[in-house]
């Protein structure tokens, strides 16, 4: 009876996806378009060469570091818009500093700056101060070169293809927050359909699009066509250097790992786990229980007890863990002349540590059972109920 009762506790074992929809949104961004920046310092003798330019986002704090020419001009391509403190400097010195705004409405953005002293003010007033330049059209400046024509060609250029490319992410994610809401609520082949046009408009290019588009497969248990879309994300995540591009790749790991078990390719499964682990060190419990559960529920207990271990040694208080390798063991159990059932040393140790852990959990009263049967006491502190 014992022996049957554990069977029934190892089909309860189950494997989960790793939802990463939230990661999405926020990774697949707006791409930055940019501007152009030319002016001229002088002053009452004319451009003044050699000074330090400086301008220093009021928002991001980033810094655009320019230096006039021998005429004192300066030229930018490539400056994010936004509000600007501007510097002048000359031998390490700032020498004025004022406020520009840089802007995509302009095909050029003018700030020329006028050093010249104001004039002495009479006795008793104060001298009139020079307002601060603002941006403005060229009017009356100097042509601008072959070469900076070329440059403010190449940014144009560039913003259009960056207004296309956001106008599609922005497409991606709408396409990807309707999934999020099929899935949601189970409707599962509603969200392959809207991933499966997302993945076609993307083209290979976003490892996210694919990783959700497994997601939606897994769900609809389209697994040979959940495991390509994984396989595609995991590909294209490998090439990225986003700060969680390996968080990203263990929960792609994770999934595909579930998508093989369901089409029993269990090395490859067991292989997607552990890559998952390796990927995200943070998360390997999870990785290594869910391998765990993918060979307890193809009967391989050895295999099986050798991940739930893993598990607890990635986190000591991985309670489940200490439950299912309990129950495994039990298949091992030998029984004495007296009939009494003895388990494998350790046993009753895991139960009794998953007690300390959930008193109260999902398994708390299995594990009394098995304790009671054995002859075994709560060493807890967990008390039975009356």
């Amino acid at each position: 009876m014992l022996l049957s009762m554990g069977a029934e506790e190892l089909m309860r074992l189950k494997t989960g996806a790793i939802a990463f929809l939230f990661v999405l949104l926020s990774a697949i961004s707006a791409l930055a378009q940019t501007a152009t920046i030319k002016g001229t310092v002088k002053d009452a003798n004319g451009g003044m060469p050699g000074l330090a330019v400086q301008l220093k986002d009021s928002e991001t704090g980033r810094k655009y570091n320019l230096k006039t020419d021998k005429k004192g001009e300066f030229f930018s391509i490539g400056v994010s818009p936004g509000k600007y403190d501007v510097a002048v400097s000359k031998d390490g010195k700032v020498v004025y500093t004022t406020k520009f705004q840089v802007s995509l409405n302009l095909d050029v953005n003018q700030l020329d700056i006028d050093l010249t002293p104001a004039p002495a003010a009479p006795a008793g007033q104060e001298a009139p101060q020079q307002p601060p330049p603002q941006a403005q059209q060229p009017t009356q400046q100097r042509k601008l070169t072959e070469e900076e024509k070329k440059q403010i060609e190449e940014i144009n250029k560039k913003n259009a293809e960056v207004t296309k490319e956001n106008a599609k992410i922005g497409n991606l994610n709408t396409q990807i927050k309707e999934a999020q809401a099929d899935m949601t609520a189970k409707n599962y082949d509603a969200a392959v359909q809207v991933m499966q046009q997302a993945a076609e408009a993307d083209n290979g290019q976003h490892d996210q699009v694919y990783g959700i588009y497994g997601d939606a497969l897994l769900g609809a248990k389209k697994y040979p066509e959940a495991i390509d879309a994984y396989s595609k994300a995991i590909q294209l995540g490998a090439a990225s250097t986003r700060p969680n591009s390996k968080q990203m790749l263990a929960s792609y790991y994770n999934n595909v790992g579930q998508a093989y078990a369901r089409t029993n390719k269990i090395p490859e499964s067991v292989g997607a786990y552990n890559k998952a682990a390796e990927q995200d060190p943070t998360r390997a419990a999870q990785f290594y229980y869910n391998e765990g559960a993918v060979l307890t529920n193809t009967g391989k207990v050895d295999e099986a007890n050798a991940a739930f271990t893993k598990a607890i040694q990635a986190d000591p208080t991985h309670a489940d863990a200490y439950y299912q390798r309990a129950i495994n063991s039990l298949q091992k159990a030998t029984v004495d002349k007296q009939g009494k059932m003895i388990p494998p040393p350790g046993t009753v140790d895991d139960f009794n540590k998953y007690l300390e852990l959930q008193p109260t959990g999902p398994y708390a009263d299995g594990a009394k059972q098995m304790l009671d049967t054995l002859g075994a006491k709560v060493t807890t502190g967990f008390k039975t109920k009356k």
